[in-house]
């Protein structure tokens, strides 16, 4: 039976910038909600707006008939699952979780499996439209899982979403992440020379931005990474740690499938170096900084 907020209570884990903007699009199309965060305080508003705080994922998993968790980094969500008061030790044989996290695609088949020896069903979903789209429930959902339960959970991921593609069995959403961030990673890296040769020859940069996003290079980094980048308003929409981490996953996906990756080689090695200079907490956009020092602009 298809979920409904009459029949289903849902669970999100992990109360981040895009996380809990997620949930309250949850708990705003009427669904019960259960929450956890490791740092319980930004579950406060969530609480105040009709949620209910668990003291752990497990405790999560027990009032749920679908849980959430968008976590950070692969660790994180077989930590959440499978640690001590994990999802496992609260959930009941039927329950689906949805990691909406971006992590590899290699573990992501490994917890489905060790899931499925609960009966807990595991739909991988990786997510994209950065903040705003989080918080205005318009993010494309790229999902991975069972026919038959990613319908049951449609219902749940419209109170997220606005574009829902199932690529195919589990693990194919978070292939498919990585597919979407090495695109924009590769966009990132034009952008940012584009950027340096313009400051560098003397031409307002933010000019050029304006008369390329009405042609053919019209983008979304175009026209946010490359504004935030030449207007340096680098707090973290995105962190660069949060980028590098997952061009290391598109590499290693590249790698076991044999695929020549050069842009994303660059692109890692480049958000490296932002990182190696303590600017790993700025917005991915701040990748930018670093073609500027080494054009000698900076």
């Amino acid at each position: 039976m298809a979920a409904s907020s009459q029949n289903t209570s849902v669970g999100f884990i992990g109360l981040g910038i895009m996380g809990k903007a997620m949930a309250r699009n949850i708990l705003k199309a009427g669904f019960k909600l259960t929450v956890f965060n490791r740092t319980p305080e930004k579950a406060a508003e969530l609480v105040q707006e009709g949620a209910l705080l668990a003291e752990s994922p497990a405790a999560v998993a027990a009032a749920s008939d679908i849980v959430f968790t968008c976590v950070p980094d692969t660790p994180d969500v077989e930590k959440v699952l499978f640690g001590p008061g994990g999802v496992v030790e609260g959930a009941e044989a039927g329950m689906v979780v949805i990691d909406c996290s971006t992590i590899s695609a290699t573990a992501t088949m490994e917890f489905a499996a060790r899931l499925k020896e609960h009966e807990i069903d595991l739909v991988d979903s990786p997510v994209s439209g950065g903040p705003q789209g989080a918080v205005n429930g318009t993010l494309s959902c790229m999902i991975g899982g069972d026919d038959a339960v990613v319908t049951r959970c449609m219902p749940v991921f419209e109170a997220i979403g606005k574009t829902f593609v199932h690529i195919g069995p589990t693990g194919a959403g978070q292939i498919t992440k990585s597919c979407n961030q090495l695109v924009i990673c590769a966009t990132m890296m034009g952008m940012s020379e584009a950027v340096a040769l313009c400051k560098k020859q003397g031409i307002d940069p933010e000019k050029m931005r304006q008369a390329l996003v009405g042609g053919a290079a019209r983008s979304f980094v175009m026209e946010n990474h490359c504004k935030r980048l030449i207007d340096e308003t680098l707090d973290p929409g995105f962190r660069a740690a949060l980028m590098l981490k997952d061009m290391k996953l598109a590499m290693t996906v590249g790698r076991d499938a044999g695929v020549f990756m050069p842009s994303t080689t660059l692109a890692t090695q480049m958000l490296t170096a932002l990182s190696e200079t303590e600017r790993a907490g700025l917005d991915s956009a701040a990748v930018g900084l670093v073609f500027q020092e080494l054009s000698g602009i900076r």
